[in-house]
């Protein structure tokens, strides 16, 4: 079975280098709208998140990766022979690379005028369930939640065609604090601006 990789990017610098990266070394790239979109116009093969799952992006995409399907495939630990049972009777492949970047919540609340609707709108949820997910589980899944790992991680894929547990454990102790940072900003504006 083909190896999964799932990348939910808000900035799309270096991404397109990544996925060809990822597509010569045999990954199924799964995706989200803008992403994926991105990658069919480059003639990149990808699968959208909504047909690997079967269910559609709901509430103004709000709701696009909060999937069992999708988190199954993160999490499943792959030394317990129950989470094999249960994933080949769901039929639920395993996801091994996890690419996302956060809606950029900084740069919106610093604009001037910006509204607390804009602002919550900015609060990234899909993308920071994905990377804590697959920061819990970097024993069998690499999180790559920093544009300037890419290279890294393509440099692991030419040379061995997956991600080293060493690397992977350094992207999860950075994907931990990266959720961290985000969660401070978001509260630190909610205090001054919940009224």
């Amino acid at each position: 079975m083909k190896k999964k990789a799932l990348l939910s990017v808000s900035d799309k610098e270096g991404i397109l280098e990544l996925a060809e990266t990822l597509v010569k070394k045999d990954f199924e790239i799964l995706s989200t709208g803008g992403t994926a979109a991105l990658l069919k116009e480059k003639k990149i093969p990808v699968t959208l998140i909504e047909n690997y799952t079967g269910f559609p992006e709901i509430l103004d995409g709000r709701v696009k990766t909060l999937q069992p399907k999708i988190h199954a495939g993160i999490l499943a630990n792959r030394k317990i022979n129950s989470h094999k049972t249960q994933m080949e009777r769901l039929e639920f492949g395993l996801i091994d690379i996890v690419v996302v970047n956060l809606y950029p919540f900084e740069a919106t609340v610093s604009k001037p005028g910006v509204t607390l609707e804009e602002a919550i709108e900015n609060i990234d949820i899909g993308g920071i369930t994905l990377i804590r997910a697959a920061a819990k589980n970097y024993e069998s899944v690499a999180i790559i939640s920093d544009i300037k790992d890419y290279k890294t991680v393509q440099d692991a894929l030419e040379k061995d065609s997956s991600v080293s547990l060493e690397i992977r454990k350094i992207f999860a102790l950075k994907a931990f604090q990266k959720t961290v940072e985000y969660d401070l900003a978001i509260h630190k504006y909610l205090v001054k601006n919940i009224k």
